[in-house]
């Protein structure tokens, strides 16, 4: 009781110091939509480089990092700390200094917004924003869903999973909407900091409980034949490849992440991020993979739907210390969620509702972002109550959606030649194939004359995953279109011609 004690305080600590950040954040806030949304195009490298890092790696390291490398050995930080890292800061750059340069020229907040003004098309506008918006909407709803059920479990069932959700999401709802991006940004940069501390601390501790970093990696050759091998032989070389490739690209087309492109202080705070983000990533991802693979090797039990690290932690650091890592993944999720509403509601006021219904002023555009915080995340919190599967099942492969939009965003940016149908056929092309493989997956029917014959999408090309498969795709579909076709009076391809030095 003494330890779930603990693990609230500290959650309610957290809410209200970022509660306090919220206060601080909208007095200094503008009531304009830019400011709202970007923090007027001001944060610095450290602040950035955090704020990312928090919203994007949060809940993910201190959980479904340990349980991979529990399941499928250490090699995995080669794939998510390493080539992961690395392929995210290239794209950072390639992507997301080229977005930076034509957000500053032109005032962009979206990349649906971007897309659309390029291209003069509404339609392509609302598309990248319905996209965006179908595969961050269930992500929004894991995370609520996780912040109930794990405070209904700390307390014992004293608070049940509706009141655990819906208080976080009400909490959420007002901090959002009260700070907007400046209070979001400096509040990621605190839990990004605390994150590195704790992971660190926990594999010092453990490492020291076990009898040295040495004895507890000793422990993993004793597991099986293939749990030092790369993806503990469950995995191809393909797979594994198809995997780093399809989250790093996804991870760029995120709307919490992406966005991120616009709100840099000057093109030397998107330079310094290229070098300084792979060294953060695997500062993180070794001490937190490391421990999910120790806990395999020193024979802590973990069933199919359990997270290692807090029964790690349970084991080999004080009840003290577990509450406070654990409370302080409770935080994380938190952090990725506020930039997730923040920018669902972006992509909502700014690509939907103001050109399709009415052209808002600045501050009614503001106004309105914050109502979308509050409808998005009802209707998400709303969702979660159910627990829908194909929402879940939205949520595994947001990933693989994302990365989808990619390269026809990169083809767009770079080459002057690209036209409106290119665009349409790129991206449209792309994300239905990959909806189809994720949807309606391979499985054998037996018909009259024929026999048994297979129906449906299969889930990898030669061993690769559809998630790449259908990346080509739609850059082969971007560029072949684009070839075959003329661009329209509408289209304006001098909006992106800003210098790159």
């Amino acid at each position: 009781m003494a330890e779930a004690t603990l693990q609230i305080g500290i959650i309610l600590g957290y809410m209200l110091v970022a509660l306090g950040i919220g206060v601080v954040a909208y007095r200094l806030t503008e009531r304009t939509a830019e400011d709202y949304y970007l923090a007027s195009r001001t944060l610095g490298t450290v602040v950035l480089l955090f704020t990312t890092f928090a919203t994007l790696l949060s809940a993910f390291t201190f959980f479904a990092g340990p349980n991979i490398s529990y399941a499928a050995g250490p090699e995995w930080i080669l794939v998510m700390g390493l080539m992961d890292g690395v392929i995210f800061g290239i794209l950072w750059y390639v992507l997301g200094y080229k977005q930076w340069l034509v957000g500053k020229a032109n005032g962009y907040v979206t990349l649906g917004e971007m897309l659309g003004d390029r291209f003069g098309s509404l339609a392509l506008r609302v598309l990248v924003a319905a996209i965006s918006i179908f595969w961050l909407f269930p992500y929004v709803m894991l995370q609520q869903q996780g912040a109930g059920t794990a405070i209904e479990a700390l307390t014992g069932g004293a608070v049940p999973y509706w009141a655990g959700a819906g208080g976080i999401t009400l909490f959420m709802i007002g901090y959002v909407a009260l700070s907007g991006m400046r209070g979001v940004a400096w509040t990621d940069t605190l839990q990004g900091a605390f994150m590195l501390v704790m992971v660190w601390a926990a594999f010092v501790w453990v490492a020291s409980a076990a009898g040295g970093m040495g004895s507890a990696t000793a422990t993993l050759g004793d597991v099986d034949g293939n749990f030092l091998a790369l993806g503990g032989g469950l995995y191809s070389p393909q797979y594994v490849l198809s995997t780093a490739i399809s989250i790093a690209f996804g991870v760029t087309m995120f709307p919490q992440v992406n966005q991120r492109f616009f709100v840099a202080e000057s093109k030397a705070v998107i330079k310094r991020t290229l070098p300084l983000w792979p060294v953060l990533v695997v500062l993180l991802f070794v001490p937190a993979f490391m421990l999910g693979a120790w806990a395999k090797g020193l024979g802590i039990a973990a069933g199919p739907n359990e997270n290692v690290l807090p029964l790690l932690l349970a084991e080999y650091t004080p009840a003290w210390f577990a509450a406070l890592v654990v409370a302080g993944a409770m935080a994380a999720m938190m952090s990725s969620s506020d930039s997730m509403l923040l920018s669902g509601s972006s992509y909502f006021t700014r690509d939907v509702y103001r050109p399709l219904v009415e052209e808002a002023s600045e501050q009614r555009e503001a106004f309105l972002g914050r109502v979308g915080v509050a409808v998005f995340a009802t209707l998400s919190f709303v969702a979660s109550l159910f627990q829908p599967a194909t929402l879940l099942e939205i949520g595994d492969t947001a990933f693989g959606g994302f990365a989808q939009l990619a390269l026809p965003v990169m083809v767009a940016l770079y080459w002057r030649n690209t036209t409106r149908w290119g665009m349409y056929v790129g991206i449209g092309g792309s994300q239905l194939a990959y909806a189809a493989g994720v949807f309606f997956p391979v499985y054998r029917v037996s018909l009259p004359v024929f026999g048994t014959v297979p129906l449906g999408v299969p889930a990898t090309v030669a061993g690769w995953s559809i998630s790449v498969v259908c990346m080509l795709l739609g850059f082969v579909l971007t560029v072949g279109v684009s070839l075959l076709t003329s661009a329209s009076p509408e289209e304006d391809a001098s909006v992106y011609a800003t210098g790159a030095d």
